[in-house]
């Protein structure tokens, strides 16, 4: 389609790792509550919530947990913070590292993630050994934006300039990949040409089309 991209931005969690929703509607399984009750505690006031202040690094881990369980009760649910976190876990899907692999060649990649200081390792993961395989895969970008490290999160403005700068590639040169709408909104106002990923092989696809070429080992 373009000859032009220079970068290509992955999100990590629902793009790389299969999506943190998964985590979220095992938990509400488990302790009973409404279906999608946590993304509804995400998106309420959704620039100032706990979570979108310890995505920045504005909270302490103790200070997370005690406000998020005060948001549930405020919706009329009991929640477990701590536990939460642990469902979590999430798996790296191969396909997208392949393509990631792929891609290094020929375009600058770079991770763009919402993320907390709680866990082992980056990407709040929930054990060594996942915080382990991770890394590996972290290792694989030329650069590495992680919300809590800059006090920016996706879908603010502030946090694409960062990646751009950082990447030294303006907006109009990169492709984006993340799993949520609001997110890419943003960074298509910026001039950036975004896939939303529902499935890896059809992201993979569309990207494939941006690109004008195969990326899929063979």
């Amino acid at each position: 389609m373009t000859n032009d991209v220079r970068a290509v931005l992955f999100d990590f969690g629902g793009v790389i790792l299969s999506s943190p929703i998964e985590g979220f509607l095992a938990y509400e399984a488990a302790a009973g509550l409404p279906r999608g009750f946590l993304q509804s505690l995400n998106v309420r006031d959704p620039d100032t919530n706990a979570w979108a202040c310890m995505e920045r690094g504005e909270l302490s881990e103790d200070e997370f947990y005690a406000r998020f369980e005060a948001e549930a009760r405020a919706q009329g649910g009991t929640i477990d913070a701590r536990e939460v976190l642990r469902r979590l876990t999430g798996r790296v899907r191969p396909e997208m590292v392949d393509v990631l692999r792929t891609l290094r060649a020929r375009y600058t990649t770079v991770c763009v993630t919402n993320n907390m200081r709680i866990g082992f390792g980056t990407a709040m993961a929930s054990s060594p050994e996942l915080a382990a395989e991770i890394a590996d895969v972290m290792a694989l970008f030329e650069h590495v934006i992680e919300s809590c490290k800059i006090g920016a999160r996706k879908p603010e403005r502030r946090f694409f300039e960062h990646a751009c700068q950082a990447a030294g590639i303006p907006p109009v040169a990169c492709v984006f990949l993340d799993d949520l709408g609001m997110n890419l909104k943003t960074a298509r106002a910026m001039g950036m040409t975004t896939i939303k990923v529902t499935a890896p092989a059809a992201a993979i696809e569309e990207l494939e089309r941006v690109l004008g070429h195969p990326i899929r080992p063979v």
